[in-house]
């Protein structure tokens, strides 16, 4: 069963007067519980695929479909909504609030998403736990390594049971060690049912992916999976 479906997707930016084709009509179905890795230099459109699946930015062309709601369709708000009900970010830089501790940073989307305030302690307890950091959920990002602060992220990436999991360089500023702990962590996701879709320009971290695809000039160049 296929949770996003991207049918001639476009993405044009008028720059200088001139037309930049950011995405040139790709095509892109990523299914249940796949772990895709999104490759390609500088300028090959990667981020701006990786903006257009998170539902942060939506195409000058062509059909999303997301889980049967059809994003190219909808406005800033319905957008906002489906980020939050579906979509766990994870960013390389962490993007964690400085002044409030890991738990409140993980119950971000759950106020988002009016939880009850009791509940949402409970989920984000449970997501921090999840990730081995249930005995720092009290610790704030200054007091934390890089890999935990990671960690937290990927907490509060879960903590809405979202459909997929969108992981942008989420090694990138970590150390080689910390890096790999973060990479089982998702491998162990991925294990566990998780749809996980990863952009990475390191071969190393893509390798974890059982599924690759390679961007160049807003096309799509390669589309390999591993043989299971």
């Amino acid at each position: 069963m296929s949770v996003i479906s991207l049918k001639d997707i476009f993405k044009i930016y008028n720059v200088g007067g001139e037309e930049v084709r950011a995405l040139d009509g790709v095509d892109l179905i990523i299914g249940e519980n796949e772990y895709l890795a999104i490759m390609g230099p500088s300028g090959s459109g990667k981020s701006t695929l990786m903006n257009m699946i998170g539902c942060l930015d939506t195409p000058s062309s062509g059909i999303y479909e997301f889980e049967g709601e059809m994003v190219h369709e909808m406005d800033d708000n319905q957008l906002a909504s489906i980020r939050n009900r579906k979509i766990g970010f994870v960013f390389q830089t962490f993007n964690l609030l400085p002044k409030a501790t890991a738990q409140h940073n993980v119950e971000i989307p759950l106020i988002y998403g009016n939880v009850k305030r009791s509940k949402r302690q409970s989920m984000a307890i449970a997501a921090l736990e999840s990730v081995g950091l249930g005995d720092r959920m009290h610790h704030k990002p200054n007091e934390l390594s890089g890999g935990q602060r990671q960690r937290v992220a990927i907490a509060r990436a879960l903590v809405n049971n979202p459909s997929i999991i969108l992981a942008d360089e989420p090694t990138g500023n970590l150390d080689s060690k910390s890096g790999q702990e973060i990479m089982a962590i998702f491998d162990s996701l991925y294990q566990a049912g998780n749809t996980i879709i990863l952009v990475t320009h390191e071969d190393n971290i893509a390798k974890h992916a059982n599924r690759t695809i390679r961007l160049l000039d807003g096309k799509i160049k390669e589309d390999i999976s591993k043989l299971s």
